[in-house]
């Protein structure tokens, strides 16, 4: 029996690669993306499978990847993958939503009570020996009893109203992906993102990337939110028009941003995100826990045992 050759098209420390090893059924071989362009494409040539997250999956490293069977995503924001020419050539793509949920829904309130508590602040003056106990309390809130609006409101959306409420907040959402018919209990829907953006003390993004949301939150979205609001992006960089959000931090229009994605990563060292005051922004770090790690890398190959067995792999796109 031919023994299946995966490429994890990503580069990644060597512990982290341990996990994805972990996962892998006995008897596969399972490669790792060098970090020398060069030297990759060898591994290409043999691959059968090949695991991608941020890399470009389009025609010309096809071509080079002549008996590649299958392309999973270990995500699934996948505009960096051609899908129409996969589709094209008949191999299948995946996507892997399983252990993305938890920790990006987490993460919204991790981002949220940073902006809240001011912890930045708190905590890089007490280390240059300041103790702000009272300073900060007329520019910090709490999360009780207020209202969030979530923009899209698939499995993370839905997550992160299940937490709110643990928080004793309520929840709106502005969805119009979602059948007409749909409803939830944890959260109230709105017609118009208008008026989720009117009646929300959190802006909480959770769309996909597509060319009908490419930056949906300009500067007449943010003008339509409250001054004491804060508006957060887990999803994707691109929701959002940069420079508007910017402007509006910098005059005061909103409370604050926190900011887990944007339109270009890595930030280049010069990139204005690095010096914006009331901005928390991190780097792309809301599923990247090993928990979520380890889970996708088990849904990953299972998917790819499914389709070494002639099965229905789960989770397919096509053009």
């Amino acid at each position: 029996m031919t023994v299946p050759h995966v490429l994890y098209c990503n580069v990644v420390p060597p512990d982290l690669f341990e996990l994805v090893r972990q996962a892998a059924p006995a008897g596969w071989q399972v490669d790792l993306y060098p970090a020398q362009a060069s030297d990759r494409r060898p591994l290409l040539a043999r691959a059968d499978y090949l695991i991608v997250a941020a890399e470009p999956v389009d025609a010309a490293l096809l071509d080079i990847a002549p008996r590649v069977k299958m392309v999973q995503h270990q995500g699934v924001g996948y505009d960096k993958v051609d899908v129409a020419e996969l589709t094209r050539r008949a191999i299948p793509f995946a996507l892997t939503p399983e252990g993305t949920t938890e920790g990006v829904a987490e993460h919204v309130f991790a981002l949220l009570l940073c902006l809240n508590k001011h912890m930045s602040e708190a905590e890089a003056s007490l280390r240059q020996g300041q103790w702000l106990q009272w300073e900060l309390r007329t520019r910090s809130y709490e999360v009780a009893e207020k209202t969030f609006g979530l923009i899209g409101y698939g499995r993370i959306g839905q997550a992160v109203a299940k937490r709110a409420i643990a928080f004793d907040a309520d929840c709106l959402y502005f969805d119009p992906w979602l059948p007409a018919d749909f409803s939830h209990p944890d959260a109230t829907r709105v017609d118009s993102l208008t008026e989720l953006l009117q009646r929300s003390d959190v802006v909480s993004l959770h769309a996909p990337a597509t060319p009908e949301t490419r930056k949906m939150i300009g500067a007449a979205e943010i003008a339509a939110m409250r001054p004491d609001a804060v508006l957060i992006n887990t999803a994707r960089g691109s929701l959002i028009d940069e420079p508007a959000l910017i402007e509006a931090l910098e005059r005061g229009q909103i409370r604050g941003a926190g900011l887990d994605v944007f339109a270009q990563e890595p930030l280049p060292p010069d990139n204005i995100w690095r010096t914006v005051q009331r901005a928390v922004v991190v780097p792309h770090i809301a599923a990247g826990t090993r928990d979520a790690y380890s889970k996708k890398m088990r849904a990953i190959f299972a998917n790819l045992e499914r389709h070494s067995r002639g099965q229905a792999v789960h989770n397919t796109i096509t053009a």
